[in-house]
């Protein structure tokens, strides 16, 4: 019986030191925490697309589209577009006794004179692709030479 009385008192030990062990576990538990943070940068580019269209000059032009461009900004709050002409809204030859011919910019179907224009996006946008589009007076007067402007795009957040 002392084999048998052993085993049980080994037993009761055995599991009075799980029981020990589960409860110290319990109270020695402990937390950490950890933080996790990033940063997207403002992105704002274009991609401007010349369709390289010959003008009318004498017949004139009504709202023809010569351009595109694709204007990616992840700006929440929104990014401005400037179209700004190189010769503020005129187009100009260097032949002998021309004047320069002054013409209308439409972007995404809002319209500017003298050369400037602005179009204002009021949130992010990705992949909005916008016209570019010139209006022309017809004119059977202008002076023979070839006639040229350049317009320049330019996306910048708010």
């Amino acid at each position: 019986m002392k084999t048998f009385a052993r085993l049980a008192l080994a037993a009761t030990a055995l599991v009075a030191t799980a029981a020990a062990f589960t409860t110290g576990a319990s109270a020695q538990q402990a937390s950490g925490t950890i933080q996790l943070r990033g940063t997207v940068a403002v992105n704002c580019t274009i991609a401007v697309t010349d369709l390289n269209q010959p003008l009318n000059l004498t017949g004139g032009e009504s709202n023809k589209q010569v351009g595109t461009v694709t204007e990616n900004c992840n700006r929440g709050n929104g990014y401005k577009i400037s179209v700004a002409s190189a010769n503020a809204g005129k187009l100009v030859s260097g032949a002998a006794g021309t004047t320069p011919i002054s013409y209308a910019t439409q972007y995404d179907g809002q319209s500017g004179n003298s050369g400037t224009l602005e179009v204002i996006r009021n949130q992010a946008q990705f992949n909005k692709v916008s016209s570019v589009n010139v209006t022309i007076p017809a004119s059977a007067q202008y002076i023979a030479g070839d006639y040229a402007d350049t317009l320049t795009i330019t996306i910048a957040a708010r």
